[in-house]
């Protein structure tokens, strides 16, 4: 297990979200601080609030990707095409561990059938940001 798998775990069983976890236990990554990551993703927690969206834990993922990926440039923005497709390649990865990419269909919601549970789309989510961006 990875230190930041360990250290994502460890938020988690702390109070942070899912999304909030894998962002922060990433932030070695970024030149962001972590407080600033923690709040960004608060949103995000919950398949974004509604159980609906996309799971927190490759929500806070892909905000890694963009940020370490980005040129950030306003004026001359030619990134973005590699970073969806880092995004892509992260979501497909994410999908193949857990069975789906959606909160409700990972908790079962509806169905009974737990897909995965927080703890391990949080440990999917910081593999897939380590496969992708390290």
């Amino acid at each position: 297990m990875s230190n930041r798998i360990q250290l994502a775990d460890e938020l988690h069983r702390k109070g942070y979200s899912c999304s909030q976890a894998v962002a922060v236990a990433c932030a070695d990554l970024v030149d962001v601080p972590k407080e600033i990551l923690f709040r960004a993703t608060e949103g995000f927690g919950a398949g974004m609030g509604t159980m609906d969206g996309v799971c927190g834990a490759l929500t806070g993922g892909l905000l890694i990707a963009g940020l370490k990926n980005s040129n950030g440039n306003l004026d001359a923005p030619k990134s973005k095409a590699a970073t969806m497709k880092i995004s892509k390649a992260m979501l497909t990865s994410f999908r193949d561990k857990c069975g789906s990419i959606t909160c409700r269909e990972l908790k079962g919601v509806g169905t009974g059938k737990v897909l995965c549970s927080c703890p391990d789309c949080i440990k999917h989510g910081v593999e897939v940001v380590e496969e992708n961006l390290t």
